[in-house]
């Protein structure tokens, strides 16, 4: 009697482990939003995080095979000395973490590592977005042609092999193209060949067409992004090796797919411009190995892009003496100055409405301007148009622009030109103020070293300046009234 309780009770734990093996071996059905990256167990109509609604995706979570790939390439390669292997991780103290920094890979391209931090890190995963057709295939690959001395393995699931070739054939020529091409989209291969070759870098174009076959779904789902990703991580820490993904953007301008892809990666940077012009930013939107407020700056051409080292002297108009509604401003893109050049034209409205027009700059912005003109200065703008226009196809949105942005409006107004040499930099306050702006020293020493005469700035940057040190006349101004007297008379 005891024996026959002895086994019933056996069979009913070994039963209850074998449902529980099984539940667990069993597919898992999740829901994630697609704008923060929240999961949920069931749909939920609003996100609790971000507040979205209609963002909640289900995805089907199955055994972690991706992740086994990613884990035996990247043992694979740490046994042949190019990385270090996924079972030799173990707790340690923080002060015995040796602090001394990795050395950086360098890319060839200054700008590019600007925004990066100095460069490359190894084992580090970048991101790289921007808009159909602005140049991010075209910057990864003709920086990848600059250096020939590391095994680099780029991997196109988007275009093929030959043309990959043409596109290599007109940014740099035959002798310098050393690089491994792959045109692949299942992950499970990829790691396959990457086992093989051994690479240095991978480059991945980009991470929407990259499926894995753990996840029932097309590629570019909220699945299918989230787990390659997280493979792909897995494999990048554990073997050393740094990877580049190129992500495409939604109809909002943000990195398609789930959020969580953001938090994933170590970097991301976006590729910003508008077409029609040549000029190309390059800003760093999260960086975990340096600063965000870096930005590179190319302009585009028939044999690549460029980079700009002074964008300055390619923003300026370089004459522009007798010319009335321009003014130039010393604004900061992050941490780096450079001047703009700002257009304004002002002339009776045609039609019962006047219009407002900006092109580079917040229009909101300038309707809040033009009201202080009309109640803080007495410049009767009601029944004129207003157009406004940055030099060069740039987006401003420093606030130290303001005041350029009104004297050149009250030049194009009165049809008097501004003297040569002068430029201005400062926020106008809705009481017409001018406010204070940062980093004045690095404005006032951009414009000096372009050859400017006078600059007006706010009165409060004068605290704590050393005047002596720079050339450059300086007119410190506290309202918009003194700085027009200061332009005009």
């Amino acid at each position: 009697m005891f024996h026959t309780a002895k086994v019933q009770k056996n069979f009913v734990i070994s039963n209850f482990f074998n449902k529980f093996a099984q539940y667990m071996a069993k597919e898992k059905t999740a829901y994630v939003c697609d704008n923060c990256g929240q999961e949920s167990t069931k749909w939920i109509g609003k996100c609790p995080s971000c507040g979205q609604w209609n963002t909640f995706k289900e995805i089907r979570i199955s055994n972690d095979a991706g992740q086994k790939a990613a884990k035996n390439a990247a043992i694979g390669i740490g046994k042949n000395g190019s990385g270090v292997s996924a079972n030799s991780n173990r707790p340690r103290l923080l002060r015995d973490v040796s602090t001394k920094d990795d050395p950086r890979i360098d890319m060839h391209d200054d700008e590019l590592n600007r925004v990066l931090g100095g460069g490359l890190v190894p084992g580090s995963i970048v991101l790289l977005g921007g808009e159909p057709g602005i140049g991010k295939s075209t910057l990864t690959l003709q920086t990848i042609l600059r250096m020939p001395q590391y095994n680099i393995l780029y991997i196109s699931g988007e275009e093929s092999a030959h043309q990959l070739k043409m596109r290599a054939n007109r940014l740099a020529g035959e002798e310098s193209q050393t690089c491994h091409i792959l045109c692949e989209t299942s992950l499970e291969n990829i790691f396959e060949q990457i086992r093989d070759i051994m690479p240095q870098i991978v480059i991945i174009d980009s991470i929407q067409t990259i499926y894995t076959e753990d996840v029932d779904s097309s590629p570019g789902s909220v699945s299918q992004v989230r787990e390659c990703a997280s493979a792909l991580l897995r494999f990048a820490k554990s073997s050393g090796i740094p990877i580049l993904l190129i992500g495409h953007i939604n109809k909002e301008g943000t990195l398609a797919g789930p959020k969580i892809l953001e938090h994933i990666v170590d970097t991301v940077i976006q590729f910003e411009g508008d077409r029609q012009y040549l000029y190309r930013i390059l800003r760093s939107i999260k960086n975990r190995f340096g600063s965000t407020s870096e930005l590179g700056i190319y302009e585009m051409q028939q044999s690549g892009l460029r980079p700009v080292s002074n964008p300055s002297e390619l923003l300026l108009t370089q004459d522009h003496e007798g010319l009335s509604g321009i003014a130039i401003s010393s604004t900061m893109e992050g941490v780096r100055p450079f001047m703009v050049e700002t257009q304004a034209l002002v002339s009776t409205a045609a039609y019962g409405t006047p219009q407002r027009s900006a092109t580079g700059f917040d229009q909101r912005r300038l309707n809040m301007l033009l009201a202080v003109l009309e109640k803080r200065v007495g410049f009767k703008l009601m029944q004129k148009d207003v157009f406004i226009n940055i030099a060069g196809g740039l987006r401003v949105t420093d606030l130290a622009i303001d005041l350029s942005v009104i004297a050149a409006v009250l030049s194009s107004n009165v049809d008097t030109p501004i003297e040569q040499g002068w430029c201005m930099a400062g926020e106008v306050g809705l009481s017409g103020e001018v406010r204070p702006i940062s980093r004045i020293e690095q404005r006032i020493s951009e414009a000096q070293r372009l050859g400017f005469t006078d600059m007006i700035l706010p009165q409060y940057c004068m605290q704590g300046l050393n005047t002596k040190k720079f050339q450059i006349k300086l007119h410190p101004v506290r309202k918009v009234e003194e700085a027009l007297r200061a332009l005009f008379g």
